[in-house]
């Protein structure tokens, strides 16, 4: 792994606050991801299944976590099993974890090999009454592979059918949610790693320069600084690729007087960063351009304040439409008659505003959370408001990662990221 050994702490934290909401004698598995297959012998870089690694910080295949907090055994009450190393793993594929190893990763003391799974489960299932099996129950899942994790609970459903089945993905969602001071360290380091990248741009972005010349700036900054590289793929929209939200080809040139949509941001130890900045070609906004650029900049710092404990994420929703249908009326993109005409299920607003301005962030872009329970101290969430033009060939978004505080507004992870227009052309004309 690229990133520093991560304080075991955390992940003896979590497996504790998740077994204190399992059932009496009950049983939780979770698993790693697969390795997935391109072709020929080749494989997709692995990704390590977000749940185990919250649970025990385990970051490599083949692996399973047991969790039996009833356990007439204290030493299987928490169990890793592992894929075996020996040498000749060690010289082909490099150093997988020891038991030592993965004790001090874990704080998990008892691990076996993965040869003796069924063995040992076969013991721990005579002793329990429920099972916990983990699926993904995220609102936008949509999952057509079959996982390691969905070839397990159909394994063990089909060998104890007498077992109850409870669900591991209800608990998880609210604890990962509500983020440990480790966890915000984490994120803290993959927003300042995002900044050393956008910092570099700002330096290189000139007129003629391609999109992906600019993706291969923000990798190189992320490699250095102990990133994998980008928390999701990165978008690189200039001029009316803006419009596009999902736009990823990044293989368009930047031309002088056009604008550049950035989204793109670093992960660290498997935590995401998330940020969007829109920033001139030529090192200077247009008037038209800083209008609009400077109403989406108020909406994010509105939007922001609102983000306290006990608001609800559909009412938030509510209140930023109206933020930004009053600075739509302003920029002369509405008027007073779309407004009152506007179809309550599709306000007028999204005309120009057509996504969300935030959601969870944590382990996952999108990250674990209920939408319909009251936001909590310590949830970190995204703000994003954006406005997209395509008649005038630009669209703008600015986003920065910030951690809801007890009181108070929330605490901004990206604040030493440039994003005032004035300071963005200083800083692109030095």
């Amino acid at each position: 792994m690229k990133y520093l050994p991560i304080d075991n702490k955390l992940f003896t934290n979590n497996r504790a606050n998740f077994t204190a909401k399992m059932k009496p004698n009950s049983l939780a598995v979770f698993n790693s991801n697969d390795i997935y297959p391109i072709s020929a012998d080749s494989t997709m870089p692995f990704e390590q299944h977000r749940d185990i690694f919250y649970l025990s910080g385990v970051d490599q295949e083949e692996s399973i976590l047991v969790l039996f907090p009833d356990c007439p055994k204290e030493k299987h009450r928490e169990i890793l099993f592992l894929k075996e190393t020996n040498d000749h793993i060690a010289v082909w594929e490099g150093e997988k974890l020891t038991k030592e190893k993965a004790f001090e990763t874990s704080g998990v003391k008892t691990v076996y090999w993965l040869h003796d799974m069924e063995k040992i489960m076969f013991e721990l299932m005579t002793q329990c009454d429920t099972v916990y099996i983990n699926t993904n129950e995220h609102y936008r899942a949509n999952v057509e592979t079959e996982t390691r994790e969905d070839r397990y609970t159909k394994w063990l459903k089909a060998k104890y059918p007498a077992h109850s089945v409870a669900k591991s993905n209800p608990i998880l969602q609210r604890l990962r949610s509500v983020k440990d001071p480790i966890e915000i360290k984490l994120m803290q380091q993959a927003c300042d790693i995002t900044e050393k990248g956008f910092r570099r741009i700002l330096n290189f972005v000139k007129p003629n320069v391609w999109e992906y010349e600019i993706e291969a700036e923000f990798m190189h900054e992320f490699l250095r600084n102990r990133s994998k590289g980008f928390a999701y793929t990165p978008i690189i929209a200039s001029g009316n690729n803006a419009n596009v939200l999902h736009y990823v080809e990044n293989n368009q040139q930047c031309k002088a007087g056009d604008l550049i949509l950035f989204d793109v941001a670093a992960e660290y130890a498997n935590y995401s960063s998330d940020l969007s900045r829109t920033i001139p070609v030529s090192g200077k906004f247009n008037k038209r351009q800083k209008e609009v650029y400077n109403a989406v900049n108020r909406v994010k710092k509105e939007a922001t304040k609102m983000l306290t404990p006990g608001t609800f994420w559909a009412d938030y929703h509510v209140e930023v439409g109206k933020l930004m249908t009053s600075e739509l009326l302003g920029l002369g993109l509405l008027d007073k008659a779309d407004v009152q005409n506007e179809n309550p299920d599709w306000p007028a607003y999204k005309k120009y505003f057509m996504h969300g301005t935030s959601h969870h962030i944590g382990l996952d872009t999108h990250d674990y959370g209920i939408l319909t329970e009251p936001m909590q101290a310590n949830m970190v969430f995204t703000v994003e408001p954006g406005i997209y033009i395509p008649d005038e060939g630009f669209g703008i978004r600015l986003e920065d990662d910030v951690v809801i505080q007890e009181s108070g507004e929330p605490f901004n992870l990206m604040k030493n990221i440039p994003i005032e227009a004035d300071e963005i052309e200083d800083l692109m004309n030095k």
